[in-house]
């Protein structure tokens, strides 16, 4: 029992009641919280009205997609940016009632059999290894790996290693399950195997080329069973905005993805803000035990500042016209139902009688922050000046019935705060970014909060 902790003592909660109850405002914010919660009582009106979704730029993406309950952001995220150049190569219009077409996704459930069983096989493989080393199943590494794995969430590299190898297919080829769209039980019977996969390992490493086979091999069967098999061909026929029908015949998923896809997008890089002062800026920065398809690219990114991040995402969207993937820390300051962030849309503080003052760095440093959700990019509002930044328009993948019909507006120094990271074409780099990205990655371990997951 430890001894040097001091209890809470009756004298010492009487105090605290006593400082409580002399206080009008904290009565006055009691009824309010305990009749109507938290946010309508801690909303900001006048910033909330202010944070308007209007943009001086805006590229046009279509009806927003919806990922149920499922954590497939960063899939539906990055298919959202794929989707836009497929209809840009398509000549497909957004939808309407003359042109069914425009209502055009890429399947997220395809994408996804194929990242859990990468996933698994990377998983049981790495495990493997460590076994054989002589890690503890005991260790904090062999812990967090085990706790963590099988979860939905990912990010941009990891997706193009996906396309890449897998490439994509309309979503009418290979649409939703009921598991797709509520992978809890998929999830945890494949957690299930893999778990166990790693108990035999420990108890019989002699048979852990067996354990690897026969485990991955159960793996493709329950996401067969509750995903259905995918195709590995089909007959692609699409009518583009001018009424006009195509027919392009037997297609793979691959060609699909090279003929009317890729534009460029295998070959961006991931730029990332962390705050923390001993990683310096210009750095690539990796994650141990991070990473979904064995021989593809490490999940890396360069540490740059959150203003170069702000520059380029301007960039592409006023210029190349695209939208702009990228991970935040969702929650804070987040109104759902009107769709907006901005640091200062809740004002808690003034609720509570207390001083929220942790700075990026710090929140991120004590375990308060951390990317947890992968968006899009598809416009931006910039003040007649041309250089400041008002806000941004983004394209979540929570559905249409909220928001500004699925679409949400950020303020800029909301991105400041809490956006984390953007995929971006490696050449638009100045010279010594570009070179950054060829010198050796500093290795942070697997449990660190950049390697957190949209």
């Amino acid at each position: 029992m430890t001894t040097d902790l001091t209890p809470l003592s009756a004298s010492a909660l009487e105090g605290l009641r006593t400082e409580f109850d002399q206080r009008a405002d904290n009565r006055l914010a009691m009824n309010a919280v305990t009749s109507s919660g938290i946010a309508p009582v801690a909303h900001n009106y006048d910033r909330a009205r202010l944070l308007q979704h209007r943009f001086s730029v805006t590229v046009d993406n279509g009806k927003v997609t919806t990922q149920a309950h499922s954590g497939r952001c960063w899939l539906f995220s990055s298919l959202n940016v794929a989707r836009f150049v497929a209809r840009r190569a398509l000549n497909i219009d957004t939808a309407s009632t003359s042109n069914p077409s425009g209502d055009f996704e890429l399947s997220q459930a395809y994408a996804m059999y194929y990242d859990k069983l990468e996933r698994s096989n990377y998983f049981l493989n790495d495990a493997a290894n460590l076994v054989r080393a002589g890690e503890k199943t005991d260790s904090q590494l062999m812990q967090f790996l085990l706790s963590d794995v099988m979860g939905d969430g990912g990010q941009w590299i990891m997706a193009m290693n996906l396309y890449k190898k897998y490439g994509a297919v309309p979503k009418q080829y290979y649409p939703e399950t009921a598991s797709s769209q509520n992978t809890g039980p998929m999830n945890t019977q494949l957690r299930s195997v893999l778990h166990q996969a790693v108990a035999h390992m420990a108890a019989d490493p002699a048979s852990i080329d067996q354990i690897v086979k026969d485990s991955l091999a159960a793996c493709h069967r329950i996401l067969t069973i509750h995903l259905g098999t995918p195709p590995t061909s089909f007959d692609w026929e699409w009518t583009d905005k001018d009424g006009n029908f195509h027919r392009d015949g037997r297609i793979t998923p691959q060609e699909f993805w090279k003929k009317y896809i890729n534009a460029g997008l295998e070959d961006y890089v991931c730029l990332v803000d962390d705050p923390r002062s001993e990683h310096p800026k210009g750095k690539k920065i990796g994650i141990e035990h991070l990473g979904n398809v064995a021989g593809g690219d490490a999940t890396e990114y360069l540490n740059v500042p959150n203003q170069f991040m702000k520059d380029c995402a301007r960039t592409i969207l006023s210029e190349q016209g695209l939208p702009v993937w990228f991970g935040a820390d969702c929650g804070p300051m987040m109104d759902r139902d009107g769709g907006q962030w901005a640091t200062d849309l809740f004002e808690y503080g003034r609720v509570y009688g207390f001083d929220f003052d942790m700075d990026k760095e710090q929140r991120v440093r004590f375990g308060d922050s951390a990317m947890n959700h992968a968006m899009a990019f598809v416009g931006v509002d910039v003040a007649d000046d041309g250089k400041t930044t008002n806000r941004w328009r983004v394209e979540n993948s929570w559905g249409d019935k909220i928001a500004n019909d699925g679409y949400f507006a950020m303020s800029d120094d909301w991105f400041t705060e809490y956006v984390f990271e953007v995929a971006v074409p490696k050449s638009m780099l100045p010279a010594e970014y570009q070179k950054a990205f060829e010198e050796p990655a500093i290795m942070l371990p697997a449990w660190d909060p950049m390697g957190t997951l949209a």
